[in-house]
């Protein structure tokens, strides 16, 4: 989960947490977030948490990565020792690349989990890849570890598209990866798109829907295009190299993977995610959304128990270096107060299909949810039944809707 890092007080050498937020973990849900920051290149629009060869300097190797990600694992149940989450019930390997780590360190990773606090019997595991960063043998080699779900980058079929954004597979590559993952046995395939990249056309979105659908997967997500500064991508367009994306064209093309996709069978639950049925859909960024547990491993990675968040150092080196001192590779933490939670539920679960209680509202918000409802923002139906539920038009005004219900 990377991003810029929030100010909080600092974390003790040993992890520790406050006995307060460990007394009821995983209560609600307890899930796993690796961190793996290896890319091959970096891709124009990224300003994620990861590195390339170049970048990492001294001090990591992508082969010793998984020994570190182990011994923050041994610190993570010395912390929770006295209060271990009943079950994990979703593992989610991010980046980053984390296909670019040997086939047999992504399976010791997950079986330092199932050691370290046991899987779930119907546990989701999922992994990141870049269609390039897989062949039919390591997806296989996967599936046989444990691997139940992959989440491929696809971003496009254009080519063009494509090298605007940097990304180094072939136009075809994304949709042959998604097809070898299902012949490998994994139970859930997702392919990522993100629309509104300077040059593309309605056309070359249509064709990459058309070819999403065509692969058979059973998830999509669909991402508009968002320029980070310091990335190459905001470099060019100040230079004038490149126009800056229109959010106009952003919400055409929303309206176009809602009908491309519907009409498939997909059905939005997250007003970036598409599935073919309730099993499709991401259960560990549902935990996120629902405000459950989580512990975060790798540099730059966050973590969430009990109301207590907290991120480790960014950079792989020192995320190393700290490890092997024995201490907590965690820089910051913070005590979220029940204001912020109730900020962040509210912004996370009106995303959700089935919406917002708005019992949960205080008087301000209610009535800023009347308002939403009068402008056609919110479902008459969820009303009615005591939820705020985005309709297609709220969708694409979701921020703003937001800010209605948190004046």
């Amino acid at each position: 989960m990377p991003g810029a890092v929030p100010e909080g007080e600092s974390v003790p050498l040993d992890g520790a947490l406050p006995p307060e937020a460990t007394a009821r973990v995983g209560s609600a849900g307890f899930g796993v977030y690796v961190h793996v920051p290896f890319c091959a290149s970096r891709c124009g629009y990224c300003d994620f948490n990861t590195y390339t060869a170049a970048e990492l300097g001294g001090g990591v190797t992508r082969e010793s990565y998984a020994d570190s990600v182990l011994a923050e694992m041994a610190l993570a149940g010395r912390v929770l020792a006295g209060n271990p989450p009943p079950r994990v019930d979703t593992v989610f390997v991010g980046g980053g690349t984390p296909t670019l780590l040997p086939t047999d360190d992504l399976a010791r990773i997950l079986d330092g989990i199932d050691r370290l606090w046991g899987l779930a019997d119907d546990v989701e595991v999922t992994t990141e890849a870049n269609p390039e960063s897989v062949t039919p043998a390591s997806l296989k080699a996967l599936r046989a570890a444990g691997y139940t779900r992959i989440s491929l980058g696809m971003q496009s079929a254009a080519a063009g598209v494509l090298a605007v954004l940097d990304r180094r597979h072939s136009a075809g590559r994304a949709v042959a990866a998604a097809g070898e993952a299902r012949d490998a046995g994994f139970d859930h395939v997702n392919l990522d798109l993100i629309y509104g990249t300077p040059g593309e056309t309605a056309e070359d979105f249509a064709a990459s829907l058309e070819q999403v659908v065509a692969a058979g997967v059973d998830h999509v997500s669909a991402y508009a295009l968002i320029v980070e500064e310091g990335t190459r991508l905001a470099a060019r367009m100040r230079r004038g190299e490149l126009p800056y994306p229109s959010d106009d064209v952003a919400a055409d093309r929303y309206l176009a993977a809602e009908a491309a996709l519907s009409a498939a069978g997909f059905s939005w639950y997250e007003v970036s995610n598409w599935a073919r049925t309730p099993a499709a859909r991401c259960r560990h960024n549902l935990l996120y959304w629902a405000g459950g547990d989580w512990w975060g491993f790798g540099p730059g990675a966050h973590s969430h128990v009990g109301g207590v968040r907290w991120w480790n150092v960014k950079h792989p080196s020192a995320y190393a270096q700290r490890l092997a001192q024995g201490h907590s590779p965690g820089q910051g933490r913070e005590l979220l107060t029940a204001a912020e939670t109730h900020m962040e539920d509210v912004m996370l679960r009106l995303r959700l299909a089935e919406g917002l209680p708005l019992a949960v509202l205080d008087p301000a918000g209610a009535a800023g949810a009347r308002r939403a409802l009068e402008q056609g923002l919110l479902d008459e139906a969820g009303y009615r039944a005591g939820r705020a539920v985005l309709t297609l038009r709220g969708r694409l005004l979701a921020d703003a809707v937001v800010r209605d219900l948190l004046p």
